[in-house]
């Protein structure tokens, strides 16, 4: 067990924000985890996986714990599923390329998002058209105080959209271990979201298949967004606000090229990104923070831009947005 005491956190966070952990150690297995959390007491402590969804504001005073538990097995299988557990600290698209390799369906669609396993539930990640809550079985998680482990099924976490129990209810309290995913055997395509189906045909792929799909997901998102290890980023920033169907079809009269979705009963999402970029911020940059020119979800850190910089860039976005459209829009990346 090792640990370290003033240590940079920007190899750790995709932002590559230069702040530092008072502490800082890596745990492998739930024994070392148990005597991280033994030696850290009730000091202020922030579990780390990949780094790709979190904003520091500065040095943080206290213990962070990065997840680093490995391993991908395939742990049972009925005649419709395969059920995988990973843990935690894995990649996720190296899972995604894993399960793609095996024939396990159900992720594809989910390639190339940045971040480990561990995040996936959390967040309930989610693009072109799928979701965590729909290829999730169960998850063990050891709560920090009772220091024991506890299963949660897919009733337990509660998945809403970028929402769990585990960013609300249990918020803190809970260490996820590891994630078991109900992959299908016979593939169910979803190709209908996004430009999927035009970069298939570009692809000139005459026969469905879970790889496909994964390479076009990995070609559109590649011409989109900006690679972390070439600018600091979190992948998209703001969350698609849903609002009343009323209030979508008010703001089409004013607006008739406004972007959106049905979203569940009464409900519409609209898209964040053309919200933000009717109000002139795509490509917008001041010193080293800005909004990226092809993608005005994505913010970025072009070299030394302080977490309070982006902070404050993304705060005169909502306000923006909020002036301009009445629609308030919400932070996905977590603030530390």
């Amino acid at each position: 067990m090792q640990i370290s005491q003033h240590l940079s956190l920007k190899p750790y966070n995709s932002f590559a924000i230069d702040v530092k952990a008072k502490y800082f150690a890596a745990f492998e297995s739930v024994m070392v985890l148990e005597e991280l959390l033994g030696v850290a007491g009730h000091e202020q402590m922030l579990v780390l996986g990949g780094g790709s969804n979190i904003l520091f504001t500065g040095d943080f005073n206290g213990w962070v714990l990065k997840n680093e538990c490995k391993g991908i097995r395939l742990i049972d299988e009925d005649d419709n599923y395969f059920y995988v557990k990973a843990a935690a600290g894995e990649n996720w698209h190296q899972f995604v390329m894993h399960c793609i390799a095996q024939g396990y369906a159900g992720v594809e669609n989910l390639s190339l998002i940045p971040g480990n396993v561990g995040a996936s539930p959390m967040q309930n990640i989610g693009a072109y058209g799928v979701e965590i809550k729909d290829v999730f079985h169960e998850l063990e998680a050891f709560h920090r105080e009772e220091r024991k482990l506890v299963t949660f099924t897919l009733a337990d976490c509660s998945f809403a959209y970028r929402e769990s129990v585990f960013k609300n209810k249990f918020k803190d309290q809970f260490i996820i271990l590891n994630v078991t995913f109900r992959l299908r055997k016979k593939p169910v395509f979803n190709t209908s979201y996004g430009a999927i189906e035009q970069e298939l045909e570009k692809m000139g792929v005459q026969e469905l298949s879970i790889k496909a799909i994964s390479e076009a997901v990995i070609r559109i998102r590649r011409s989109k967004l900006p690679d972390p290890a070439e600018i600091g980023n979190a992948g998209s920033f703001f969350k698609n606000p849903a609002i009343s169907n009323l209030q979508f079809e008010q703001l089409q009269q004013s607006f008739p090229a406004i972007v959106g979705y049905p979203a569940g009963t009464g409900q519409t999402k609209v898209a964040a990104g053309w919200l933000i970029e009717q109000c002139g911020w795509k490509g917008y940059r001041k010193g080293d923070a800005g909004c990226h020119a092809r993608q005005a979800l994505v913010l970025v850190n072009y070299g030394s831009a302080t977490g309070a910089e982006i902070v404050q860039l993304s705060t005169d976005i909502i306000n923006s947005v909020h002036e301009k459209f009445g629609i308030h829009l919400e932070r996905e990346v977590n603030l530390a």
